[in-house]
């Protein structure tokens, strides 16, 4: 439901071919959760050849992923500048995930906007419109809801300047930002605004046609549920929306603490850190994930 921008394996761009293949082999490390072998492999590939850009990139996700934030963006730093066109979307959005896992929305901010600018110069209204979304959610999560609010506002009007939007597409975009206003509402303590967009994405997500939104409507009644002080409500609805989505794990593990389930909080917590994609979702739940099960 909430458009973002996917991280996808990068691009291979110059360097020789073992450099190369070990930045490949490495990015596979890092998604089977291997993250310090695959750290490893990409420095050397790193030192074979430092201006590959897939090492660069990669390496700067893995450390992030390991919770080494600050050694992370120089590597990330470098490959924006040594990527393509087509690479440098890639690059940028995971600068702005990495400030997103310390909840540094200011330092996210300029490179969600670099992003966002780019993609409308270009013509490429919807992926400005998920560029802002993205940036409304890393504010809202980082405790800044009012400039969430400015953001996701942003990322509807930019869609809606699409003349040859489906009317299926148009109706999503109003939930996205009916979803998002929820859960705005919600983490203000304003229980009857959140219902009342809650009940809003219900009546699009049980509409004809729209059954693949109903995990993302759990989500968001489980998000009301757990903010709203409801910790209970919350459970059955989390566990209905995606299960591989790291954010509502944490949610879910959330709502088990607040009613004093804690052994089931730890496993949910555990399969959070199982999960090793680099972006918002695990940006925000990994950190919590890692401080709850700390020895």
């Amino acid at each position: 439901m909430i458009v973002m921008l996917t991280i996808t394996p990068a691009f291979a761009q110059g360097g020789g071919g073992d450099a190369r293949t070990m930045a490949i082999a490495a990015r596979k490390l890092s998604l089977q959760g291997q993250l310090a072998e695959a750290v490893a492999l990409y420095q050397k590939a790193l030192d074979q050849d430092p201006k590959l850009f897939d090492a660069q990139y990669g390496i700067g996700l893995a450390l992030d992923l390991e919770g080494k934030y600050a050694q992370a963006r120089p590597h990330l730093k470098e490959a924006i500048a040594l990527a393509s066109p087509g690479a440098e979307e890639l690059a940028l959005e995971a600068m702005g995930v990495s400030h997103a896992f310390q909840s540094d929305a200011a330092g996210a901010a300029p490179y969600y906007e670099r992003l966002f600018n780019d993609q409308q110069k270009a013509g490429n209204l919807a992926g400005a419109a998920a560029t802002a979304n993205a940036l409304g959610r890393v504010y809202l999560e980082s405790g800044d809801p009012a400039r969430a609010r400015t953001w996701y506002q942003r990322g509807y009007d930019t869609a809606m300047k699409q003349g040859d939007m489906p009317a299926r597409e148009r109706t999503l975009w109003r939930m996205r930002l009916d979803h998002a206003k929820g859960r705005i509402a919600a983490r203000a303590g304003d229980a009857a605004a959140a219902q009342h967009y809650v009940a809003s994405v219900a009546t699009i997500a049980h509409a004809p046609g729209f059954a693949d939104q109903l995990a993302d409507y759990e989500y968001l009644v489980g998000y009301v549920a757990l903010y709203t002080g409801h910790p209970a409500e919350a459970i059955p609805a989390l566990k209905q929306a995606n299960q591989k989505d790291a954010f509502v794990l944490s949610l879910l593990a959330q709502a088990y603490e607040r009613t004093g389930s804690t052994a089931a909080a730890r496993q949910i917590w555990r399969q959070v850190l199982t999960l090793n994609s680099h972006d918002i979702q695990n940006a925000f739940a990994r950190p919590l994930a890692r401080r709850a099960l700390k020895p």
